[in-house]
Parts: structure tokens; C-alpha cells; sequence
């Protein structure tokens, strides 16, 4: 079927758009500019600029210099895009101009198309975007979609892990085994104790970006242009930033300084920065998951984690920790999207940053990826494995480290003989001290105990 197309005009003259299009010429222009990725700007970003827009026309309107029915028009066709309902109608690539002016436009042309009604004619730019520029309307959207993100997803998923990982490993505290440095065989902790070191990892996690959100709670909108807020009432920054607290709930208040708001994109840098550090911290759990997992019998085998899939085309019965190698790649990807973000951040000349929308796009998706993995490694990992307590039992007992306990006592020369001797004799460290010190087998059978040496101190 022939696609139909009606003309559009805009300042650099006309040019064909396909007819059931909600956009206009400047849209298309971005569309037949940028025929890059195929990566569209994301779903929260979108939102974000509807909601900005709602925030607009409402300031604008309490300022007076904007018509109430004008007003009310933007707002319902702006609560459209905010909703997703002509998601279809936001075509362009996320490799365009580097202000995200093409997708500010794309918003005001699709709000304004929406909005205008038979006498009723809603300009994009006289209109929709008074009182802004692109400059600041795509930070703020930026910084918007990502506190939504945030507050939405990663913090009640990151939470959830949390709580799952604390609820194992209560089940899971009087589980003695062996512990590991350098990949090698240390004094024993308890299974609860690793555990609660991984849920301390996801904690600070969450502290780490809460600390971040105030700095991302900040928008430079009504900076305009270039930051001296050109065309802005000078008390439209705090009326947006309030409306935008009214529609979705987050204290947003203006930029201390909007040429550091335009020209600099730190705070999602800094936020980046900590959304790395979630992800190397689930890239550690996923690891220790999958070593734990290895075997069942050439691996350390010490848990089972629930068999899922199949996992091999050839190999009948293998199953392989397909959750916690997930895990990975995604935390793989979101230290991807720092670099690309810290480099984005670096590209801030003079009064603007000309990387945002490639900024916005690996924000949003590191932060989707670590909220749905963050999940699935709470619910398909983490809450069923079980334990093979034969296995940990079975190696606990043959571990020449433990002789570290009798250090105090015999001291460390000593030590390392019954270590090695019991090492190649393939002997219990126990069976060896009877024989090399002059300890009673009750005082030995104390201070080789498992268990008490999980509780630190001496003897």
C-alpha cells in the first residue's frame, strides 16, 4: 500500500510528511536527518517532555501569559504523551542534535497538533513551548524521567533484593563453611554472614542513590537559551518545578545556577557514577552465585540454584545459572553506559551540553536494566537455591586453615607445619595437632570448633 503524505512548511520552507502524522515539518526533518540506530527516544523521556510541557502551560497560565483555554488545550493533548497513547508519533533517533532540540520539537508539534481544535490554534512554539527553549526543556526532562525511573523502579526493586537476600540469609546463619580468599581456602564463615555482606552491598547501593536524587531533583528549566532565562517570567522556574512536584510527587525546585544546569550535565554523571556501582556490586553476588552454583561434582557445589532451563543443545541434563549470567551482562551494560555517559557529560561547550539525548538514553536504560535484574535475581536466584550440605560439611572438615585458631596458642611456626602436614597427608587438621602439640583433645576440639571461630576473638 502507498504511504500518503501531506505538505508542511516551517522556517526552511516545505517538505512532505506522511499524512496521519501528529508530527510536523521540523519533526520529519529530524527523521530524514538522522536515519542512525533505529533507537527512538525512550518511553520515560517521552513522558518526562509531556509532563514538562503540562508544567509549562499551568505556569504559564497562572502568570498570565497564557490564555486559559489555550492552556487547558496543551495540557489535555500533553497528558496524551504522557500517558503513551502516540508513542507511534515520536519517530526520531536517539543520534540527532545533541540539545534534543529535534525531540522538544517533536513535543510541541504532536501537543499542538493534538491540541488545536477548529478556531482553537495552538502554535508550537508561540504556544506550547513559551516561555522555554530546548536547552532547557530536554535537561529537565532528563533529570525528570530519571528521578521517575528511580523512584518508581530501582528503589523498590533494590529493596526487594534486599529483603530477599536478608530473609536467606536468616534461614541460612547457623551454616558453617569454608571461607575464601584469593580464591582459596580460609577460615570458615557462615553462609548468613556472605549473605549479609552481599545485602550491605544492595543497601548502600540504594543509599548511594538517594544521596544522588537531590542533586537530580534540581532542573534548570527557565533557564532557556543559554541560562539567563531570555523570554521567562523570573518567577516561572519555581512555578514549573512546583507543578512538576503536584504531578508526580518528587520535590523538584530550580537549579541553584541554570548555566551549570545547561552547560553541564553532572548530576546525571554523578547518578551514572552510582548506578555503576549497583552494578558492580550485583556483578560480585552474580559471581559468587555462579562459583557456589559450579559443579555438581568438578565445582565447589556448594548450592544449587533453581534449575530453570535446559542448558546445553548437546549435553543432556546440564543445567547451567543462567540467572546470575544474566545478571552480569546487564551490569556489563550499565558500566558501558557510564563511560558513554561520562563522555556525554565531558561534551558540555560553553552554555550547552550537546550530548543529552545519548545521555538520557543509557540513564534511563541503566536504570530499567538494574531494576528488572535486580528482581530476577531476587526471585529466580537468590530466594530458592538450596544447600548441599554434604558438600560444604565434607570440605569444612578437611580445611588445614582452620589451624589458624590454635595461632594464640602454639603459635604460627607450629601452625603451619600440622597445616601442611595435614594438607598432604590428606588428613583432618584435628588428627595432626594430637600428634604435633601438647594440647588436650578437649582444648583442641574447642579451638578447632567451626563454629565458634565465625565469632571472631580469641580462642
Amino acid at each position: 500500500m502507498t504511504q500518503k503524505f501531506r505538505t508542511e512548511k516551517d522556517s526552511m520552507g516545505e517538505l512532505q510528511v506522511p499524512v496521519d502524522a501528529l508530527y510536523r515539518a521540523q519533526t520529519q526533518r529530524a527523521v530524514d536527518n538522522f536515519p542512525i540506530s533505529g533507537i527512538p527516544v525512550s518511553r520515560q523521556v517521552i513522558r518526562a517532555l509531556g509532563l514538562v510541557k503540562i508544567a509549562c502551560a499551568r505556569s504559564n497560565q497562572q502568570l498570565g501569559d497564557l490564555d486559559a483555554e489555550l492552556a487547558k488545550a496543551i495540557e489535555e493533548a500533553a497528558g496524551k504523551v504522557v500517558k503513551g497513547d502516540v508513542d507511534d508519533h515520536f519517530p526520531i533517533d536517539i543520534f540527532q542534535t545533541g540539545s534534543g532540540t529535534s525531540s522538544n520539537m517533536n513535543t510541541n508539534e504532536v501537543i499542538s497538533t493534538l491540541a488545536s481544535e477548529g478556531e482553537l490554534q495552538v502554535h508550537p512554539n508561540d504556544h506550547v513551548n513559551m516561555g522555554q527553549s530546548s536547552n532547557d526543556v530536554f535537561p529537565s526532562a532528563i533529570h525528570v524521567s530519571a528521578c521517575l525511573a528511580i523512584h518508581e523502579q530501582l528503589i523498590p526493586a533494590l529493596a526487594h533484593l534486599e529483603k530477599t537476600l536478608n530473609i536467606k540469609a536468616e534461614e541460612l546463619k547457623d551454616v558453617v563453611t569454608t571461607g575464601r580468599t584469593h580464591l582459596m581456602d580460609a577460615m570458615p564463615v557462615t553462609l548468613g554472614q556472605e549473605l549479609g555482606g552481599w545485602s550491605t552491598q544492595i543497601k548502600m547501593g540504594l543509599y548511594r542513590v538517594q544521596s544522588s536524587l537531590t542533586r537530580l531533583q534540581k532542573l534548570p528549566q527557565g533557564g532557556t537559551a543559554v541560562g539567563t532565562g531570555i523570554n521567562a517570567h523570573e518567577e516561572f522556574a519555581a512555578k514549573v518545578c512546583a507543578e512538576l512536584a503536584s504531578l508526580t510527587g518528587i520535590q523538584f525546585a530550580p537549579k541553584e545556577n541554570f548555566f551549570e544546569g545547561l552547560s553541564a550535565q553532572d548530576a546525571a554523571v554523578e547518578m551514572s557514577g552510582q548506578l555503576k556501582t549497583v552494578a558492580v556490586s550485583m556483578m560480585k553476588i552474580s559471581n559468587d552465585l555462579r562459583w557456589m552454583n559450579s559443579g555438581p561434582l568438578a565445582g565447589i557445589g556448594e548450592i544449587a540454584l533453581p534449575a530453570l532451563q535446559p542448558g546445553s543443545s548437546i549435553m543432556p541434563g546440564k543445567v547451567n545459572p543462567v540467572i546470575p549470567e544474566a545478571v552480569t551482562m546487564v551490569c556489563a551494560q550499565v558500566i558501558g553506559n557510564d563511560t558513554t555517559i561520562t563522555i556525554g557529560g565531558q561534551s558540555g561547550n560553553f552554555q550547552l551540553n550537546v550530548m543529552l539525548p545519548v545521555i538520557a538514553h543509557n540513564l534511563i536504560q541503566s536504570i530499567e536494566l538494574l531494576a528488572n535484574a535486580a528482581r530476577v535475581l531476587a526471585d529466580k536466584a537468590i530466594e530458592g537455591f538450596s544447600v548441599n550440605h554434604d558438600n560444604i560439611n565434607k570440605a569444612l572438615s578437611a580445611n588445614p586453615i582452620l589451624v589458624t585458631a590454635l595461632n594464640p596458642v602454639i603459635g604460627y611456626e607450629l601452625g603451619a607445619k600440622i597445616a601442611k602436614t595435614a594438607y598432604a597427608e590428606k588428613r583432618p587438621v584435628l588428627d595432626v595437632a594430637r600428634e604435633l602439640c601438647d594440647l588436650s583433645e578437649d582444648e583442641l576440639g574447642k579451638l578447632l570448633d567451626p563454629v565458634k571461630m565465625t565469632k571472631g576473638g580469641i580462642g
